[in-house]
C-alpha cells in the first residue's frame, strides 16, 4: 500500500537519475526454469499427471501411506507447474503490451487447464469419501505436509460438482473469465496519460505522455494544481478504453453469478469467504465494524482541510503530502531505510530482506506496457519469490517496497511448508506485509526531531491505515453494490458503474471531501474486481490484525520476536484462528475489529496532536 511521506526522510541530492527511476533494478526468472525448457516442464508435468489419473476410483480406498504417495507427487507436478505458470506469468507482467509474452502465457495456461481436468476426480472423490474415515486418515503423520490443505479442501463439498460438469468449467475458463482478465490486463497497462511538460520535467515543456502509475503518484504533490492538473489528466486518460473494460466487468460479473448460481452459493462474496476460510457472518461483521468507524476518516479528511489551507479538500488532494516540498527519494536510500527498519526488529528479517537485493529477486522500474501497481510472487516452496513495483521516486514508495518485502519474507520463511501449506488464506495474506510497514514507519519516526516532520510521517501512517481498512471497505461496498445490480438490473452502463462507485465513497467520505464528476470513472482501472473479485476486503482484515500484532511488539519488545517469526513460518499450515493465536489474537472474538479500529482512532489522535504541535493548522 502506500504512504510514506516525509520532508525530512534523508534525501541524497546528488542522487543520479538511474537511482531515482531504479534503473537497472531487474529480477532474473531465468532461474525459476532450472535450466529446463517450458515444453520441458510441460511435459514432465504431464507424464505425472497421466500416472496419478490412474488412481481414479481408489481414493476411498487408500491407507495414509499411499495417500502420502499419492499427495507427494502432486506436490511434485504443482512444483513443475508453478515454475512454469509463474515464469511465463512475470514476464507477461514486465511487458504486457508484447504478443510473444502473451501467446507464451496463454500457451502455459492452455496446457496446464488441460491436465488440470484430469486431476479433477481426486478432489470430488476425497470430498465423497466418509468424514470419520477422513479424519482417521488425517492423524497419521505421513499426511502432516498436506494435512490441513486436504481438512481445508472438504469444506467445498457442498459446492461442487460432477466430474463431467468441473471439467468442463476447468476447460472452458482459459477462453471464459482467464481470458477477459488479461484483455483487462492489457487494457489497463496501455493507459497512457498526457501531463504538461513541467509537471514530469520535461526540458522543453511539451506534453509528456506517462503510465497511469506515474501520473497517479502526482496525487502525493504538496501543489494543489499539480494534483489537480494530473488528476484532470488520469480521468482523460481513462476515456479511450473505458466502455470496454466497463464491457469486460459486466461479462465477469454474469460469468460470476452463474457460477455461483451452479454450486449453490448463497451469497456473490460467499465462494471468497470459503477460500479465506471464513465465515460470512465473520466477514460481514468485520464491514460492518469499518463502516461503523466512517467518522474516522472524514475527521482525517476534516483536519486534512486546515492543514493544507483549504475549506474543503477534493478526491484529488486527499493522498496530497503534508511535508513542505516535493521529496524524491533514490533506490539506494529507500534499500537502506527498509533494511535498517526491518533489522531494528529482527536481523534474521533483515538479512533474509536483503537477499532480495542482492540475487535480483525485484523488478522495480516503471515502463511502457508494465502491469501496473505492486505485487509480490510467491512462486514455489523450491524457488524464492519475486517482487515487483512501479518506481517513481516519491516518498510513498519506501513503504510500497517495505509491504511487498513484508509478502516476500512470509513467503520464504513459509518455503519449508511445502507446496500445499505455504500461503495463507488472504486474510492472513496482508499481515507480514503491513506489519512491515508499521516497523518502517516506527523506524522513520525515530529518527525524527523536528514536530514538523514528525505531524508529516504521523499523517502518512494514518493514511496507510485509511486506505488500507477503510478505503479498502468502501471499495467492497462497491463490489457489493455492483455484483447485486448486475444479477437484479442486468447488463450496467458506464454511468451506472459510476453511480454505485461514488455512492460507496461518499458513504465513507461524507461531507469531508468534495468528489469531482471526474472521479466517476475511476474504479475502472483497479484490478481487484476483475482478477480477485472480494479480495478487498482481506485488507482491512490484515491491517487490523497486522496493528494488533505491531501493538503486542511494542508491549512486549524483543520477547515477542521469536513468536511473530514462528507465525511466518508457519505459512497457511492452520486455520487462521490458530494462527492467530500464535501472537495471541483472537479471531473469534467478536470484538476483535474493534479494538483494532480503536488503535486507528489512536493513530488519528497522534496525528490530531502532532498537528498542533506544528502549528499546522490554519
Amino acid at each position: 500500500m502506500n504512504n510514506v511521506t516525509s520532508a525530512d526522510i534523508p534525501s541524497d541530492s546528488d542522487a543520479t537519475e538511474a537511482d531515482l527511476s531504479a534503473q537497472g533494478i531487474h529480477w532474473d526468472l531465468e532461474t525459476l526454469l532450472d535450466g529446463h525448457s517450458v515444453d520441458d516442464l510441460l511435459d514432465t508435468s504431464e507424464v505425472g499427471i497421466d500416472s496419478l489419473a490412474e488412481l481414479r476410483g481408489t481414493i476411498s480406498t487408500m491407507d495414509a501411506g499411499a495417500l502420502a504417495a499419492a499427495m507427494t507427487s502432486l506436490a511434485a507436478i504443482q512444483d513443475s507447474l508453478g515454475r512454469v505458470g509463474y515464469y511465463a506469468m512475470l514476464r507477461f507482467s514486465e511487458n504486457t503490451l508484447d504478443p510473444e509474452r502473451g501467446a507464451l502465457m496463454m500457451k502455459v495456461q492452455e496446457r496446464s487447464t488441460t491436465m488440470a481436468t484430469k486431476l479433477v476426480f481426486l478432489e470430488l472423490e476425497w470430498a465423497e469419501m466418509d468424514q470419520d474415515r477422513c479424519d482417521e486418515l488425517l492423524t497419521d503423520p505421513r499426511l502432516d505436509f498436506c494435512a490441513h490443505h486436504l481438512r481445508s479442501a472438504r469444506r467445498y463439498r457442498d459446492h461442487l460438482l460432477s466430474e463431467p460438469e468441473e471439467k468442463l468449467l476447468t476447460e472452458k475458463s482459459v477462453s471464459g473469465s482467464s481470458a477477459w482478465v488479461r484483455l483487462f490486463d492489457e487494457q489497463t497497462s496501455a493507459i497512457s496519460v498526457e501531463l504538461p511538460g513541467e509537471l514530469v520535467g520535461s526540458e522543453d515543456g511539451a506534453p509528456v505522455s506517462v503510465g497511469i502509475e506515474q501520473a497517479l503518484s502526482l496525487l502525493a504533490s504538496p501543489d494543489r494544481d499539480a494534483r489537480r492538473v494530473s488528476a484532470e489528466a488520469v480521468t482523460k486518460g481513462l476515456e479511450p478504453g473505458l466502455k470496454t473494460r466497463a464491457f469486460v466487468f459486466n461479462t465477469l460479473l454474469l460469468d460470476k453469478s452463474v457460477d455461483d448460481r451452479l454450486r449453490g452459493y448463497p451469497s456473490w462474496i460467499s465462494a471468497r469467504n470459503l477460500d479465506n476460510e471464513a465465515t460470512d457472518e465473520s466477514v460481514q461483521s468485520l464491514v460492518e465494524s469499518v463502516v461503523a468507524r466512517y467518522d474516522i476518516p472524514q475527521r482525517w479528511y476534516s483536519l486534512k482541510s486546515k492543514v493544507l489551507g483549504l475549506d474543503k479538500i477534493s478526491d484529488y488532494d486527499r493522498m496530497a503530502s503534508v511535508a513542505s516540498s516535493d521529496t524524491t527519494i533514490g533506490w539506494a536510500e529507500a534499500k537502506e531505510i527498509v533494511l535498517d527498519a526491518y533489522n531494528s526488529f529482527s536481523p534474521q528479517l533483515a538479512d533474509t530482506a536483503k537477499m532480495f537485493f542482492d540475487n535480483n529477486w525485484i523488478d522495480a522500474p516503471a515502463s511502457p506496457g508494465k502491469r501496473p501497481g505492486a505485487f509480490c510472487a510467491y512462486t514455489v516452496p523450491s524457488h524464492h519469490p519475486y517482487v515487483l513495483l512501479n518506481w517513481t521516486s516519491r516518498s510513498r514508495d519506501v513503504a510500497t517496497l517495505a509491504h511487498e518485502l513484508g509478502h516476500g519474507l512470509h513467503a520464504y520463511l513459509a518455503r519449508e511448508q511445502g507446496v500445499f501449506h505455504q500461503s495463507t488464506p488472504l486474510t492472513l495474506a496482508e499481515t507480514a506485509s503491513v506489519f512491515g510497514e508499521a516497523v518502517t514507519n516506527a523506524a522513520l519516526l525515530d529518527r525524527l526531531d523536528d514536530p514538523n516532520a514528525r505531524f508529516t510521517l504521523l499523517a502518512s501512517t494514518l493514511e496507510d491505515s485509511i486506505a488500507t481498512v477503510f478505503r479498502q471497505v468502501a471499495m467492497n461496498r462497491f463490489e457489493d453494490s455492483v455484483h447485486t445490480a448486475r444479477r437484479d438490473e442486468g447488463e450496467l452502463s458506464v454511468d451506472r458503474f459510476g453511480e454505485l462507485w461514488i455512492a460507496s465513497q461518499s458513504a465513507m467520505l461524507g461531507d469531508s471531501v468534495e468528489l469531482t464528476d471526474g472521479y466517476s470513472t475511476w474504479w475502472s482501472y483497479i484490478p481487484h474486481f476483475i482478477g480477485t473479485p472480494g479480495y478487498v476486503y482481506a485488507y482491512a482484515y490484515g491491517q487490523l490484525l497486522a496493528l494488533s500484532v505491531y501493538a503486542r511488539y511494542v508491549e512486549r519488545g524483543d520477547e515477542f520476536v521469536p513468536a511473530y517469526l514462528e507465525l511466518l513460518a508457519a505459512g497457511g499450515s492452520m486455520t487462521p484462528a490458530e494462527l492467530g493465536s500464535i501472537v495471541d489474537c483472537d479471531l473469534t472474538d467478536p470484538g476483535f475489529w474493534d479494538a483494532g479500529l480503536e488503535i486507528v482512532d489512536q493513530q488519528l489522535i497522534r496525528a490530531e496532536e502532532a498537528a498542533t504541535a506544528a502549528g499546522r493548522l490554519r
